[in-house]
């Protein structure tokens, strides 16, 4: 059994049974109609945004104008290409400046880094929640 097989079962019990084994401080969230959740998370994403080479200020700039045209859009995930960091003496600007952005965002859902293969801890890909 899989990880998304898992998401599945637990998807299909019974909604009383699923929020009581929710931890209180988890917000819900909701996603697109007739979208569950394991699909949203194994699709591709709609739209992606490539920070490398900009400033902080310039990456803020950039994160606010990808969301909203990805909201208007009515896109269900994006990926923020932010690098890794790695020639930064602590955590890199970009993929910090990313994080900060990701939590202000009131229309941005869950979000996690991508697959080993599309960019590692070097990306992130974030769930857009449906604002209908």
């Amino acid at each position: 059994m899989d990880f998304g097989d898992i998401l599945d079962r637990w998807e299909k019990q019974a909604p009383g049974a699923a929020a009581k084994d929710r931890k209180e401080d988890v917000p819900a969230v909701s996603f697109h109609p007739g979208r569950r959740r394991s699909v949203l998370l194994r699709k591709k994403p709609d739209a992606v945004l490539d920070l490398h080479g900009l400033t902080g200020g310039e990456a803020w700039t950039s994160l606010e104008t990808f969301f909203e045209n990805s909201r208007n859009m009515e896109f269900e995930k994006v990926l923020v290409i932010h690098g890794k960091g790695n020639h930064a003496h602590n955590e890199g600007v970009l993929k910090e400046t990313t994080r900060r952005f990701i939590e202000r965002c009131s229309f941005a859902g869950e979000s996690g880094y991508s697959s080993a293969r599309d960019g590692g801890t070097g990306a992130t890909w974030v769930l857009l929640k449906n604002q209908r």
